[in-house]
């Protein structure tokens, strides 16, 4: 495969990411947010099972751990995502989601007891003064969806560390896919236990279910292992940065969601953090573990 291809499969991507945000939006409308993860998760899962099923002999106790981990992470941030997307925008939590990119070499910083780098000091300055030009409105105060999104990116960006170091054990591609069964199963217990599940009663929430689990989780996620292996870190860190863009033009073109003056320099803040930070070594680690464990 080419590069540019692979550059192609990734934007791709990158436009389902974007949309998901809608279409999660679209499935609330007919579901509860137990009941989404679970059903969005579980059709993933389900659809990746016969990859699955021929890697068999490579799972052991030790993958089935550090997948249930991650799952159970992963299952936080879109509880978070889909609880926020209550009392926000999709513009708003693509753009706050994608401040993962920001805090894994923050966190990373900390664990490593390294000094900041100016780079990274820098990212972090425009990206807060970013989500506070997005979130903050007048008189003050803040929507509590935003700070779910906050919360969810600093999560994910927890994920992404807990990976970068399961991956030296376990096989990434067994890992990933486990790990979306976990997050489904999840999901469904809570479900079981604070809701009341059911299958999608309206064509709209068949359609964000469909879209979100073929689209944006299973399909996303074999797209990610085929590109990654023809393209640089630096190029598709640097296409994954535009998932918030897709984020907030969707938003616009089918619910009409419109960013005010101040909110699309926040924007413009975040994102150019977001780019910032792509360019350098720092966040390295980032992306390329983030190509195989979106969901």
């Amino acid at each position: 495969m080419k590069a540019y291809i692979a550059d192609l499969l990734m934007l791709l991507v990158t436009i389902f990411w974007g949309a998901s945000y809608l279409f999660m939006d679209m499935g609330l409308h007919s579901l509860s947010e137990f009941n989404l993860i679970a059903l969005r998760f579980g059709f993933a899962f389900i659809i990746v099972l016969p990859i699955l099923f021929r890697r068999l002999r490579r799972i052991d106790l030790n993958i089935l751990k550090y997948s249930f981990i991650l799952g159970f992470i992963l299952f936080l941030v879109f509880t978070l995502i889909t609880f926020g997307l209550n009392t926000t925008t999709t513009s708003n939590a693509g753009f706050l989601i994608s401040l993962t990119v920001v805090f894994v070499p923050l966190i990373n910083t900390f664990i490593l007891k390294r000094k900041l780098e100016s780079k990274i000091i820098i990212s972090i300055v425009l990206s807060m003064i970013g989500i506070g030009f997005l979130t903050i409105q007048f008189p003050f105060h803040i929507k509590l969806g935003d700070l779910f999104c906050v919360m969810a990116a600093l999560l994910y960006a927890a994920h992404i560390i807990i990976v970068s170091f399961a991956v030296k054990e376990v096989n990434p591609l067994n890992l990933g896919m486990l790990q979306l069964g976990f997050t489904g199963l999840i999901g469904l217990v809570f479900s079981l236990i604070f809701e009341t599940p059911a299958l999608p009663s309206t064509a709209k929430g068949w359609t964000a279910i469909l879209a979100l689990s073929i689209l944006c989780s299973a399909l996303g996620f074999i797209l990610q292992i085929v590109a990654q292996k023809y393209t640089s870190a630096t190029r598709t860190g640097l296409i994954f940065s535009l998932e918030p863009v897709f984020a907030a033009l969707f938003g616009y073109l089918f619910i009409n969601e419109v960013m005010s003056s101040g909110q699309f320099f926040g924007a413009f803040l975040v994102l150019f953090s977001i780019i910032f930070m792509s360019a350098g070594k720092n966040i390295r680690v980032f992306k390329l573990k983030r190509m195989q464990y979106k969901e």
